[in-house]
C-alpha cells in the first residue's frame, strides 16, 4: 500500500506568483494564536511555526482543501480563493 507522501509526490502545482489564492490576512494574530492548528493539520504542510513563534505560509504545494479556513475558526484571519485559472494543483490519479 502506497503512503500518502507517494501519492501527493504525484501531483504537480502550478504556482501564481503575482496573486497567491492564500494569504494570513494579519501575521500578529498568528503570533498570538496559542493552538496555531494550520500548523498541524493542514495536510499540505503549507503552514509552519517558525523558531519567534511567528507562522509562515508557502502557498506551492496547497491541496485547495480549505483546511486553513475551516481550522482558523476562532480568528478568520486565512483569506483563501480558488486559484486563477491554470495555477494550482494539479492532481493525477493512478
Amino acid at each position: 500500500m502506497s503512503k500518502i507522501e507517494e501519492k501527493l509526490f504525484q501531483d504537480r502545482y502550478r504556482v501564481d506568483a503575482d496573486r497567491p489564492h492564500i494569504q494570513i490576512k494579519d501575521a500578529e494574530v498568528c503570533a498570538r494564536c496559542r493552538n496555531q492548528q494550520c500548523t498541524v493539520c493542514c495536510p499540505a504542510g503549507c503552514y509552519s511555526r517558525e523558531a519567534d513563534g511567528s507562522v509562515a505560509l508557502a502557498t506551492d504545494g496547497c491541496l485547495e482543501c480549505g483546511t486553513c479556513r475551516i481550522i482558523c475558526d476562532e480568528h478568520r484571519n486565512v483569506a483563501w480563493e480558488w486559484p486563477r485559472g491554470g495555477f494550482g494543483i494539479l492532481f493525477k490519479f493512478g
